[in-house]
C-alpha cells in the first residue's frame, strides 16, 4: 500500500528577512523584518510569530545589508522619454508609456513620486492630469513605481523667476475659480501639490482653500520677499519648490525665502533641494540642511532626458533642451532646464557632502516627504503596517567616498528588482 502524501502546507504570502540592519528614524536596527505579499503591509513580527503561529513562505539572509523604505521623489517630470508635460495624443499610447516608466523606475530605487507638470495652457492640465492621479487601490506590484497624486508646477508663476518655463503661458489668479479653470475643476483631486509665487495676484489669499482641498501649497519660482514668504507660510504654505533656485537669493538684510527656515514657528516648511552637484553648491546644501534638517527633502527635478544619450532634444513650447552628461540647458541660453541625476545619486552626493549618517541621508528620500505629504505611518518607514515598500542596499567605497548601492527593490511585500 502507498505511503500517504502529506498535504502541502498553504502559502501565506509571508517573507521572512533576516541578516540585515533596518533603517528606523536616525538608526540602523539589527533585526528581521515580515512583509506581506498579500496585503502588501509590514507586518507585527511578534503577533505573526506567537499570536498566529503563520510561518513564512521564504527566509531570506541579507547578509547585514541595509534595509530602507522605498525612495519617494516629489519633484519628478519625467525620465527614459516619457514628458509628464506631453499631451496624450492616444490615451493607450499614453498608458502603455506611462506603465512602462513606472516599471523602469523601480530599478532606481524609486517606489512613490509626484508627477509634475510644469506650465502649461489650460488644455494640456485637463488632458494629462486624468492620468497622473494617485494610484489608490491600484496596489499591484508589477505596475512598478506609483504616483502618490500629481505636482503642478505653475503656471502661477513670477515672470522673473520662470526659469525655462514659458512666459507665454504664465497666469495670475484671482480666486481659487482660476485654478480650477486652470487645471480642471474634475483634476483637482488628482493634485497632491502646486507650486506657485504666493506674490503674483491674490496667490496667498488663496492659500487657506488650496491647503483645505488636502494640495500642499510649495512656495517656488518667486520674488516673494522674507515677509510675504512669511505671509505665505502663516496661510498654509507647506513647503518650497527647489530651494535657492528660481527665487531671490539670500542677503543679509532680506532674506527672502530662506530666511523662513530660521523661523521659531512649528509651521517652518518642508524645502526641497536639488542634490545632482549642478543646481547647488555642495556648501549650499549643507547650509540649508544645518538651516532646517528636519525638513530637508532632497529631489531630482529629472526631466524625460533622464536616462537617454547626449543630444538637442524638443521640449514643450517649442524650446530645445540640450543635454550633455548630467548638465540639461535650454537651447541658446544657460538656464538649468532640470536635473538628470537619480534619487540615490542624490542620497549619494548628500552623503558624502555632509556629515550626515546613511540614516540621517536616507531620511530625506523617505521618511521626511512622507510627513510632508501626510502620509507618515503608510510610506516612507519600516513600521508594521506600512506600504511594504523597500530597498536592500550595499555599501561601496570608491574614489568619490562612499556611496550605497540599489540590490533590490521590493512594492507591496513583493520583489520586483533584484541588482545582476
Amino acid at each position: 500500500m502507498p505511503a500517504a502524501v502529506s498535504p502541502e502546507r498553504p502559502r501565506s504570502g509571508i517573507t521572512r528577512l533576516t541578516g540585515c540592519r533596518l533603517i528606523k528614524g536616525n538608526t540602523l536596527v539589527e533585526e528581521d523584518l515580515w512583509l506581506s505579499s498579500v496585503t502588501g503591509r509590514i507586518l507585527h513580527s511578534q503577533e505573526v510569530f506567537y499570536e498566529h503561529q503563520a510561518a513564512p513562505d521564504e527566509v531570506i539572509d541579507l547578509g547585514g545589508r541595509i534595509v530602507s523604505p522605498g525612495f519617494i521623489d516629489v519633484q519628478f517630470n519625467g525620465a527614459f522619454g516619457f514628458d509628464f508635460s506631453q499631451a496624450p495624443q492616444d490615451p493607450i499610447s499614453y498608458r502603455k508609456g506611462l506603465k512602462e516608466l513606472n516599471r523602469r523606475l523601480i530599478g532606481t530605487g524609486l517606489t512613490s513620486y509626484l508627477p509634475t507638470i510644469t506650465s502649461q495652457k489650460p488644455e494640456l492640465y485637463h488632458s494629462a492630469l486624468p492620468y497622473l492621479g494617485p494610484s489608490g487601490a491600484d496596489r499591484d506590484a508589477d505596475e512598478g513605481a506609483e504616483s502618490l497624486g500629481a505636482h503642478v508646477e505653475g503656471p502661477f508663476l513670477s515672470p522673473t523667476k520662470n526659469g525655462i518655463h514659458s512666459p507665454e503661458v504664465l497666469q495670475s489668479a484671482s480666486s481659487f475659480a482660476d485654478l480650477e479653470a486652470c487645471y480642471g475643476a474634475h483634476n483637482i483631486p488628482n493634485i497632491k501639490k502646486l507650486t506657485a509665487a504666493p506674490e503674483v495676484g491674490n496667490m496667498t489669499s488663496i492659500i487657506p482653500e488650496i491647503v483645505q482641498r488636502d494640495i500642499i501649497f510649495s512656495i517656488g519660482h518667486t520674488e516673494a520677499t522674507y515677509e510675504e514668504a512669511s505671509a505665505a507660510v502663516a496661510a498654509g504654505a507647506g513647503m518650497i519648490t527647489h530651494l535657492f533656485n528660481a527665487m531671490k537669493p539670500l542677503h543679509h538684510r532680506n532674506p527672502g525665502v530662506f530666511g523662513i527656515l530660521g523661523h521659531p514657528s512649528t509651521h517652518t516648511p518642508f524645502f526641497g533641494v536639488i542634490a545632482d552637484g549642478i543646481h547647488l553648491h555642495p556648501t549650499t546644501v549643507k547650509i540649508a540642511y544645518a538651516a532646517h534638517p528636519e525638513g530637508m527633502i532632497l529631489v531630482t527635478d529629472a526631466m524625460s532626458l533622464a536616462g537617454l544619450p547626449d543630444g538637442t532634444y524638443n521640449w514643450t513650447n517649442g524650446d530645445s533642451i540640450i543635454k550633455k552628461g548630467s548638465n540639461l540647458t535650454l537651447e541658446g541660453t544657460d538656464k538649468i532646464a532640470g536635473g538628470c541625476a537619480t534619487l540615490l545619486d542624490c542620497v549619494n552626493n548628500f552623503l558624502n557632502w555632509s556629515n550626515a549618517s546613511i540614516p540621517e541621508a536616507v531620511r530625506a528620500v523617505t521618511i521626511t516627504p512622507s510627513k510632508m505629504l501626510g502620509m507618515e505611518g503608510v510610506k516612507g518607514c519600516l513600521e508594521a503596517d506600512a506600504d511594504a515598500d523597500l530597498l536592500v542596499l550595499s555599501e561601496e567605497v570608491d574614489g568619490d567616498g562612499q556611496r550605497l548601492q540599489v540590490d533590490q527593490v521590493w512594492k507591496f511585500g513583493r520583489l520586483v528588482h533584484e541588482r545582476s
